[in-house]
Formats: structure tokens, sequence, C-alpha cells
């Protein structure tokens, strides 16, 4: 959808966590690279993740003060409930400043008030449901927005059809721009990247390392292990690899996610839906062991998607044995064919039209032309 000389104010709402960040920033910065001059403002939570995903973006960034109420004890519920005007009054406060033509939600519980005081001053509404089973807050809004961009079959069915178009999860643009040339980067070593979101994850941490210290003397010479830990598990992650003479680079949180992807010949994960289209759009060979406490069981749900497509394999995180881990990763390790196999079934899966598509969408809610 070709449009020059336009300009646009929306507003995208998201986070806590990064899975809920960069489907927000990949619409958003799609948005200003189509329309020069347009304004997009980011509305977030508080945490420490929204600020540091969101820093030297080039769009606005704000956050508003809010609570969810899934999981939260009947204590916690009643705090969120309580807090809800106050978040309502001040997302209304921001959108009343703005201006905006058009606000996306991405998820999370920020999403509600922000979504919720735009719906009430008669904007256009949309939000973005990434995976299998929606959470809480996407179900409510799913009422009386107009649009819901989905990303995995079956999740239409928790919401009203006429609202539904299936777009795909939207991946960065720094990311897609590794499929026109998706390669290894330079190096005869066989890489591993483990990533357990952007919070962490430590029984992910502990079943890899001691699955790589059980298989150490038979990995391929030249291994190494790229290793996402979350910021409590650093130090233990990076010392245990050290005293077992394991090549790795640790760190709690990566940012050059397009230099960790394109070293990767195989990826243990969780089952985050944007970690999900980010490894399909990139035909990435996975393990995924998905976060047991996610709200109703959806990592789970999700990563049956891609394991009934044989892009993935999936090891439950209660059944599974650092010995299993270490079969699955010596297997995939040592056959090639059986990983380019994998991979090309997670491409066959890829959608890495998704943010235009949205974009398109949302232009058209704001009151351009009917997208081509």
């Amino acid at each position: 959808m070709a449009v020059r000389e336009k300009k646009i104010k929306m507003i995208v709402s998201g986070g806590g966590t990064g899975g809920h960040l960069f489907p927000g920033i990949a619409v958003a910065e799609a948005v200003l690279r189509r329309l020069p001059g347009s304004e997009v403002l980011f509305i977030g939570t508080a945490r420490a993740t929204d600020a540091r995903v969101l820093a030297d973006r080039p769009f606005k960034t704000t956050v508003i003060h809010s609570r969810g109420l899934k999981g939260k004890g009947i204590s916690g519920s009643i705090r969120s409930l309580i807090q809800l005007p106050f978040s309502l009054f001040e997302a209304a406060g921001k959108i009343a400043d703005f201006k905006p033509s058009v606000v996306l939600g991405v998820g999370g519980y920020v999403t509600g008030p922000v979504l919720l005081a735009a719906r009430l001053k008669g904007i256009a509404t949309c939000i973005h449901e990434q995976n299998s089973v929606p959470g809480l807050a996407n179900r409510a809004l799913g009422k009386f927005v107009d649009r819901i961009f989905l990303s995995i079959p079956g999740s239409e069915k928790f919401f009203p059809s006429r609202k539904c178009i299936m777009t795909g999860n939207p991946v960065r643009a720094e990311l897609l721009r590794l499929t026109k040339n998706n390669e290894r980067t330079a190096g005869k070593e066989l890489t591993l990247v483990v990533l357990g979101g952007s919070l962490g994850a430590r029984r992910v941490n502990r079943l890899v390392t001691e699955a790589l210290s059980a298989i150490k003397n038979k990995l391929p010479g030249g291994f190494k292990v790229i290793h996402q830990t979350g910021s409590v598990d650093e130090q233990m992650v990076a010392e245990l690899y050290k005293k077992e003479g394991i090549a790795a680079e640790v760190s709690d949180f990566f940012s050059n996610m397009e230099d960790i992807y394109q070293q990767a010949d195989l990826l243990v994960s969780r089952a985050g839906a944007t970690s999900l289209a980010e490894m399909t759009v990139l035909a990435k060979p996975m393990i995924l062991i998905p976060y047991p406490y996610a709200a109703d069981n959806h990592q789970e749900k999700n990563g049956d998607y891609l394991v009934q497509a044989g892009a993935a394999r999936m090891l439950i995180e209660k059944d599974t044995s650092a010995g299993e881990l270490a079969d699955n990763i010596f297997e995939l390790l040592n056959d090639q064919q059986k990983r380019e196999k994998m991979a090309r079934s997670a491409l066959n899966l890829a959608r890495p039209e998704a943010t235009e598509r949205i974009v398109d969408e949302c232009l058209f809610l704001a009151g351009f032309n009917q997208p081509t």
C-alpha cells in the first residue's frame, strides 16, 4: 500500500515482556518508515524490561500505572480493581494530549485501560493476539475493538469472527532483513542458542547446563553455546560453562538478536509467540520447553502448532530430564539433514508479511484508503 505525503498519529500499547513489546515496536517503526513525519506514541508499563527494550527507538514512549488481574490472588485482584479507574483516567489524559487516529494494543494488562479509554473517546481501536489462547485483557477487549489481528490458527474461536484477520506475528525489521541473505556468519563452529525469554528461565538454564555438561566430550569440535539467562542466573551459568570447559557467550539479555540468530544452528527456547515467529521467519530448527505457568498453558499450545508441522521438538518441563534434553541436542547437532528438514518446515509456517498487513489495516481504520 503506497501512501505519499500523508501523516498519522498512532498509539501502540503493550508491555511487561519482550514478547509483548517487540511486535508493537515492529508495527510502530513500519508506520514511521511508510509515512515519514508521522508520530507514534508507545504506552507501556513501568517495568525495567519495557525501559530497556524501548530505549533509543524512533518514537515517543510513556507509561501508565496498572496491574494485572489473573493469578494475583484475592488481595492482588482487589488492588488491581482499585487501580483500574486511576489507570483509565491516566490513559485518557495521554490520549487526549496526543490525539491519535488509531490505537493498537499488542498485549499485557496495560492495554486494557488504554484501549478502553480510546474506545470511550470514539477512536478506532484494534488488538493483536500473539498466542493460541488469548489472555484475559484481549478476551475482554475483543468485544468492542474494531479489528483483531491473530497469529496462530484456532485463536479466532475466542473472538467475534467478523473482526478477525489472520496476519501472523510482526517481526522486527532488523530480523526480517536477515531473510534476504539468511546465511550463518563466518566460522566453522556449530552453535546452540538458548533463549529463556526476556525475564529468564531458571529451570531451562539448569537443564541446558546439565545437558551440555553430560555430553561435553561428545560435542563437535569448535562447538559453542550462546545463552540468554535472565539477570538472576547470569553469573551462575557463566561459571558452570567455564568450569566444564564449554565455550560460551552468556548474558542476561541480548539486544543484538539479529547477530545471535544468524549464528544459530539450533535453538533451545521457551515457546512465547514472538520468539516462535522470529524463529520460523528465520527458518531455525528448535527444541521448545514451554513455560509451564503461562496463562491457560498457552505456550505449550503455541508449540503444538510447530511440532505438528515438523518444525520443532517439544519437551515438557516437569517431565524432562537433563539426559533427555542432552539426547535431543546431541542428535540434532550431529544430523544436519534433520535440522534442515525442521528449518524448511519452520519456514513454511512463517508470515513475514505480518507487520505490513497490520499497518495496512491500521491505516484503513485511521481513514486511509482500503488496503490492497
